[in-house]
């Protein structure tokens, strides 16, 4: 800790500390936001090293708050570091850092679900997808309401080599509960595995790097934290399409405690629904009295090459969703032709 402190006095003029900064501007988490304040310097430090090796390199940070993570990650020496912040509360503690580091933190205000980060760091960082990860870390405490669906956009992010991704194999390190924590790096017969198990999975190497107690936050939440760090892998166990493999993820996933064919099923119209299941499960060799929870990674990827093979002869199978409005399902039924341009 001595040895942190000492960086952090170097790099950084005297500031006052986050506690400080708090009740200067009156800054107070807001429930309705999923805000806590991480306080720990310690914790704090943790999350950083999680990220890996950072000196020298582009850090975005999400959700800094009143800049506490940030501090620590000023304290491994990057090249630079980007910070998104929506809450413009936070905005003159952040700029207290930027001021003090000379520029050396940019300061974004607005929505991580909407920034793109295409644009975000200096094009001599690219990296080859099959070469090891760019000198670019994402890292951020996020509020519980916005973790999940965050990282849903950056897998399919991953997918399609977007957003920050277009950089190569860019990693992440963020904070979720830890029971969403969990789920993301379930393995097979888990009780936690689930949709999002094999989607985070399917795209990345998944670790769970630890559980940060719940008192450590200000308010302190009601659920432990879990810091989970993401590689996205150099080929996706599945390489079918995003929204293809989403799609059959929820729809098996919606049926946990059934036989997973029972969700398959739905993914096709009334009449065609138990032909069209059987036909999937046996073109992908896979048992289909098994419970969703029990199939791998790889076995979920023969399930998606046989629901696509199926849609190739009839493409209007692509548009079905069994929760859509009667109309759209009965127009399948009574064999109308339907919008047959669909994303495969």
């Amino acid at each position: 800790m001595a040895a942190y402190k000492a960086v952090m006095t170097f790099r950084l003029p005297p500031l006052p500390t986050i506690r400080d900064i708090i009740k200067i501007y009156r800054l107070r988490a807001l429930r309705q936001l999923s805000q806590n304040f991480l306080l720990d310097e310690r914790v704090i430090e943790r999350i950083v090293k999680a990220a890996g090796r950072i000196k020298d390199g582009y850090v975005c940070e999400v959700g800094p708050g009143p800049g506490g993570i940030t501090r620590s990650i000023l304290g491994r020496d990057p090249k630079h570091v980007i910070v998104i912040e929506k809450d413009r509360r936070f905005i003159p503690a952040l700029e207290l850092l930027s001021d003090a580091t000379d520029g050396a933190v940019d300061i974004i205000i607005g929505d991580v679900l909407s920034y793109n980060m295409s644009q975000s760091f200096p094009q001599e960082y690219k990296k080859p997808w099959d070469a090891p990860p760019p000198n670019i870390h994402l890292i951020g405490n996020l509020p519980f309401s916005v973790s999940t669906p965050l990282i849903i956009k950056w897998l399919q992010a991953i997918s399609l080599r977007e957003n920050a991704w277009v950089y190569g194999r860019t990693k992440m390190t963020l904070t979720f509960q830890k029971e969403v924590a969990e789920r993301m790096t379930a393995p097979i017969m888990s009780p936690q595995r689930c949709r999002l198990s094999v989607m985070c999975q399917n795209w990345c190497k998944v670790h769970h790097k630890f559980t940060i107690s719940g008192s450590a936050f200000v308010p302190k939440p009601d659920v432990d934290v879990g810091v989970v760090h993401f590689v996205p892998l150099i080929n996706p166990i599945i390489p079918l399409p995003f929204k293809l493999v989403e799609k059959v993820l929820l729809n098996i996933f919606s049926f946990r405690q059934k036989y997973s064919i029972r969700g398959a099923e739905m993914l096709f119209p009334a009449g065609k629904r138990v032909e069209f299941g059987q036909e999937m499960y046996r073109r992908a060799d896979v048992d289909p009295t098994t419970r969703p929870y029990q199939l791998t990674v790889e076995e979920y990827g023969r399930l998606c090459y046989a629901y696509k093979d199926i849609c190739d002869r009839d493409p209007r199978l692509y548009k079905y969703n069994h929760r859509g409005s009667k109309i759209d399902r009965e127009n399948y039924d009574d064999g109308s032709e339907g919008d047959t341009d669909v994303e495969r």
